[in-house]
């Protein structure tokens, strides 16, 4: 698969804080391509880049493998953090003036506004000004005028803030579809179970430097730690003993006749180990292993980053 995007070794200063250190990143095309990171650690920097708002000191930004030109922000839709509609216009005055902004005509903008609306159900909205919808509704406007224009590289930054979790899941789907028809989305988020729900590809980025990329699939196939949730019926100690020194026992529980245990197994000894010998002991009710989640994933490394730099703060979340 072919890249769409190309960071190559960016960096950026500002006065004494150094905001991206060499960041180097892939995107392939037609991707859902998480930007990850803690507060202050340069997405928002590296977004501005793309964006053509500010430029890098060093380094280059290569678009379907030619430096990014100022025309190419026709291909671009960028959705920021920070909102920012004209509160005093009516909703339909605002749309249709963003996107003939865009390059749309009058009348393939209002096409196109009328398919957009009817899906969010919006009709009923033309007429009212923007000061009067809640968040979430200014969200959804702002959203349509991000995509109305059908670009090739769409960057949402926390594109589900504020959001109740019908509208977030109608987003979700959104960009589902629009990646289905040949787009590629770039979106910065804290929620790590959007990640993984919508996820391929991710990047990590802490203290201006990257520490992580790669696929989701792979990278939480590189972080298993071979622990499992076993459940079963019978004999505990008989189970323990048969288990003996291929593993141990983290954490363990039991409801009605049912005992759950959480065991972490030695690097020599396989799942398969771990069943031969406990099978004959116990009456097997489910045997699961416990991958860890992007979200662990991300606190792990960043919380690494954090010691290898001296810093002591311990990041949770």
């Amino acid at each position: 698969m072919a890249d769409i995007l190309n960071i190559n070794n960016v960096s950026k200063r500002y006065s004494n804080h150094q905001a991206l250190k060499d960041v180097s990143i892939s995107v392939p095309e037609k991707s859902v391509f998480g930007l990850l990171g803690p507060n202050g650690a340069g997405k928002t920097s590296l977004i501005r880049i793309i964006n053509q708002i500010t430029g890098p000191d060093s380094g280059e930004v290569l678009f379907k493998g030619r430096k990014l030109a100022s025309d190419d922000v026709e291909n671009i839709g960028y959705l920021p953090e920070e909102r920012g509609l004209y509160k005093k216009m009516t909703v339909g005055d605002q749309v249709l003036y963003l996107a003939r902004l865009k390059g749309l005509s009058r009348w393939d903008a209002s096409k196109r506004l009328k398919v957009w609306f009817e899906k969010f159900e919006m009709q009923s909205w033309w007429k009212k000004k923007i000061e009067e919808l809640s968040k979430g509704m200014q969200q959804k406007v702002q959203f349509i005028v991000t995509v109305i224009h059908e670009p090739e590289l769409l960057i949402l930054d926390e594109p589900f803030s504020g959001f109740d979790p019908i509208n977030a899941q109608l987003i979700k789907n959104e960009i589902l579809e629009l990646r289905k028809k040949g787009a590629t989305v770039i979106f910065s988020t804290h929620n790590m179970g959007s990640v993984e729900e919508l996820c391929d590809y991710i990047v990590l980025i802490n203290k201006s430097e990257k520490i992580l990329d790669g696929s989701v699939k792979e990278i939480r196939k590189k972080y298993r730690t071979n622990t499992f949730k076993v459940s079963f019926k019978g004999n505990v100690m008989g189970f323990t003993n048969a288990l003996w020194t291929g593993g141990e026992v983290l954490e363990k529980s039991t409801e009605e006749d049912v005992h759950t245990f959480i065991i972490k197994l030695a690097p020599n000894f396989s799942s398969s180990n771990f069943l031969q010998a406990t099978l004959p002991t116990c009456e097997l009710v489910s045997f699961n292993e416990l991958i860890p989640s992007m979200n662990d994933i991300f606190i792990r490394k960043v919380n690494e980053g954090n010691e290898v730099l001296g810093t002591k703060s311990n990041y949770t979340e």
